[in-house]
């Protein structure tokens, strides 16, 4: 398909931007381990170095509190999600990092047909470049909400310039400030005065782009127009076995990760076995007698225990574990039943395994069985 993609663009002597024509092409081969989307929001956010690193937390030492905010944004990235609302996304990073990100984002808006909506706090003049409509509130009023290309020629029509050296998003910050707003002050036939947020408002509505925005909300959407596929009727994007079966291999992979965990565990409970055997050794046991029944209970109780709570050690696991799974459950990424039952499922060989080592060990040692053979 992408072959006679490339042959027809040929043809028609079409000449796509090169970054997004290779953006567009790999998101659509399938199959792959991750997705393009995934790797290039990584390598955008600076997180290809730390892609196999742990985040962490308070108890685990894992990326640093950059890359943490860095992975917040890169979550909202990759998701299906189609509109996305990000709040100072630019916290704790740098100018170059903030102008990458937005770039990307820039990218996803025109080539995937997604809405984004974004405040930043005094971001740079090249990264104010990228956006294509600009929103500028002040106290809880709208004064402008259009094209960037308008915004000054809005403040221009106020009676406000911007200088040559100034950046447009400061000037946007400064000029409804009572404090700053006298010094953008460019007619010079009229004397100034301090120019409230409803007087912007009411200049807004008057000016070209505002009265577009009101004849474009006057009229009500069409509802037929819209795409049966638009609205979600189901709560969760995929069926529930490609939900098991994702959360079955994420749990695959954590437990690999821990594996000196379960190696130790089982190390373990092999050792305490082996300790259990030579105390109550059949030798020494004396079946038949009340001192002997007591011998046997006792050994039965300290198995029970002993195999209970081998698996403490997981307790800790789980418990940090769990803002994780709140998080991503009221994301709706998947139900408590899809988390829980891999969990489940990939523990009972194990403790099939420890409880096998338990009674091999054990069982003939301490004279429940007559005979090794039983």
């Amino acid at each position: 398909m992408l072959a006679e993609l490339s042959r027809r663009e040929k043809e028609a002597g079409i000449k796509p931007d090169p970054e997004i024509d290779a953006f567009m092409k790999a998101t659509a081969v399938q199959g792959q381990e991750s997705s393009l989307v995934t790797d290039y929001a990584l390598k955008i956010l600076g997180l290809d170095i730390c892609a196999d690193i742990m985040v962490g937390g308070a108890m685990a030492r894992g990326v640093s509190g950059g890359q943490k905010k860095r992975v917040t944004t890169g979550e909202m990235l990759v998701g299906p999600a189609k509109a996305l609302f990000m709040d100072e996304i630019s916290t704790g990073l740098d100018s170059s990092t903030t102008f990458q990100i937005i770039k990307f984002m820039k990218q996803m808006v025109h080539v995937m047909d997604v809405t984004m909506i974004i405040s930043l706090l005094q971001p740079a003049p090249e990264t104010f470049e990228l956006f294509d409509d600009i929103v500028l509130l002040s106290e809880g009023e709208i004064i402008y909400q259009g094209p960037r290309e308008n915004v000054l020629e809005f403040f221009e029509s106020v009676g406000f310039k911007c200088p040559e050296r100034k950046g447009v998003a400061d000037f946007l910050q400064e000029v409804t400030s009572k404090k700053d707003q006298e010094q953008y002050w460019y007619n010079k036939n009229a004397p100034y005065r301090y120019i409230s947020v409803s007087e912007f408002v009411h200049s807004f509505k008057s000016f070209h782009i505002g009265q577009r925005l009101t004849e474009e909300l006057r009229i009500p959407y069409d509802k037929s127009r819209a795409h049966p596929a638009a609205l979600v009727k189901t709560k969760y994007g995929i069926s529930d076995r490609e939900l098991f079966m994702a959360c079955f291999s994420r749990e695959w992979l954590l437990m690999r990760r821990s594996s000196f965990l379960y190696i130790f565990k089982t190390c373990q409970i092999t050792f305490m076995s082996i300790i259990t055997m030579t105390v109550f050794l059949r030798t020494e046991m004396t079946p038949g007698t009340i001192a002997g029944g007591g011998k046997y209970l006792g050994a039965l109780f300290f198995s029970l225990i002993q195999v209970m709570f081998n698996g403490m050690a997981e307790l800790a696991m789980t418990v940090f574990g769990l803002p994780v799974f709140y998080k991503q459950r009221d994301f709706l990424f998947y139900p408590a039943w899809a988390y829980a039952l891999p969990i489940w499922v990939l523990r009972i060989p194990l403790s099939f395994m420890e409880s096998a080592i338990w009674i091999i060990l054990t069982y003939y040692t301490i004279g429940f069985a007559p005979a090794a053979s039983r």
